[in-house]
């Protein structure tokens, strides 16, 4: 396999990127030709801002057949390094769409920061916080990977950490059928603003999700202000019995809200998106 250096990032194999239009009717598309043969790999750490892999600001992204990895805490290597935020790729545009792509690291991995987001068929791996921040996004049947080996022994790792700062805020993470599996045991989420909002609909959760389900962390006293939810999974972790009290029951019109694709596209931006 044949390796080039781009940017002070790994690439490997091959990589188009491609600007249709111009100035605000302009679409940007990245087309790899597979997550496993095209990968843009570095090794940042500690900072947030300055530590991803990827970094995407532009609206109107597409993003095809290809991964991000942060390798600084990697699992799939030998290093001892200590667990610090590592940032494999973060979204900060609007409208913008993954397809089949592939996300590694250990601790924040995804930085979903803000804008409407939509991941179809991609698989996003680690331990803490690893799908992260303010974004409005749908997750549909992707393969959530948790790599609970790289933890201490007797840590439980956590996918989500939400960022919805007010009750009127139109974010939130919505994972709507695929798989979370992996090593080790992890809670679905906690929030990292006051006001959270996941909902797991649909998905296989295999015995790696901890029975507890959801953490309250910094909103301790305040759990009626999250909306952590599931419905509708299936699968050896998905057993609500041990769930956390304060897990939201979503009504039916909730559901319907936040698992159709009008969720993040009123407009159709996604049918108009050019691969």
């Amino acid at each position: 396999m044949e390796t080039f250096q781009a940017f002070n990032r790994q690439l490997i194999t091959f990589l188009r990127i491609t600007r249709i239009g111009f100035a605000s009717s302009s679409r940007l598309a990245y087309i790899g030709v597979g997550k496993r043969k095209t990968q843009i790999i570095w090794d940042d750490h500690e900072s947030l801002a300055a530590s991803p892999t990827f970094a995407s600001f532009a609206d109107n992204v597409v993003v095809k057949c290809m991964s991000f990895v942060n390798s600084y805490n990697s699992p799939r290597s030998d290093n001892k390094n200590p667990r610090m935020p590592a940032v494999a790729a973060m979204v900060a545009g609007d409208k913008t769409a993954f397809y089949r792509c592939g996300f590694s690291g250990v601790q924040d991995t995804l930085w979903d920061d803000q804008g409407r987001h939509y991941f179809d068929r991609c698989t996003i791996e680690g331990a803490v916080d690893f799908i992260f921040g303010g974004g409005q996004s749908i997750y549909e049947n992707c393969v959530i990977n948790v790599v609970g080996s790289t933890l201490q022994p007797g840590l439980h790792g956590f996918i989500t950490a939400q960022g919805r700062t007010n009750p009127n805020d139109a974010n939130g993470f919505v994972f709507k059928g695929g798989i979370v599996m992996g090593t080790g045991s992890t809670l679905l989420g906690r929030p990292w603003r006051g006001y959270a909002r996941v909902l797991f609909y649909s998905v296989n959760l295999t015995n790696v999700v901890d029975p507890k389900g959801w953490e309250a962390w910094n909103s301790i006293g305040h759990e009626n202000h999250l909306t952590f939810a599931e419905h509708g999974c299936y699968g050896g972790g998905a057993d609500t019995s041990r769930r956390v009290r304060w897990e939201k029951k979503l009504s039916s019109a909730e559901l319907t809200h936040l698992t159709s694709i009008s969720f993040i596209d009123r407009e159709g931006w996604l049918h108009k998106q050019p691969y």
